[in-house]
């Protein structure tokens, strides 16, 4: 069972950067693919990036792609996000999320509770 909490969102300038993490307090995180989610204002929950349990593979969403960078410490058990360049549009709430990979296929378990990171322009 992984417990996730979220941290180091915040307010921050267009083309400035941030780095939220995730921290699990539970005793099995490297046993999980990791994610990071975000919900902008008044839209749907959608995938930002993922990376596998021993951290050899990631993946994003193209509009992200060469700004953001996913990656894990296993022996501290925690998930980040460099987030880079960063425009108005990637304001919203950001979760990370816990998932099984099957194959190449993630699914997908337990959220954090989130953190606003918002851009201004």
């Amino acid at each position: 069972q992984v417990q996730l909490v979220e941290s180091g969102g915040g307010l921050v300038q267009a083309g400035g950067s941030l780095r939220p993490s995730c921290a699990d307090s539970g005793r099995t995180f490297s046993d999980f693919a990791m994610g990071w989610f975000r919900q902008p204002p008044e839209k749907e929950r959608e995938f930002v990036a993922a990376i596998t349990s021993t951290g050899d593979s990631t993946t994003y969403v193209d509009s992200v792609k060469g700004r953001f960078t996913i990656s894990r410490d296993n022996a501290k058990n925690s998930l980040y996000l460099q987030m880079n360049s960063l425009k108005p549009e990637d304001t919203a709430v950001y979760y990370c999320r816990a998932g099984r990979q099957i194959g190449l296929k993630i699914y997908w378990g337990q959220w954090g509770q989130g953190t606003q990171v918002t851009v201004s322009s």
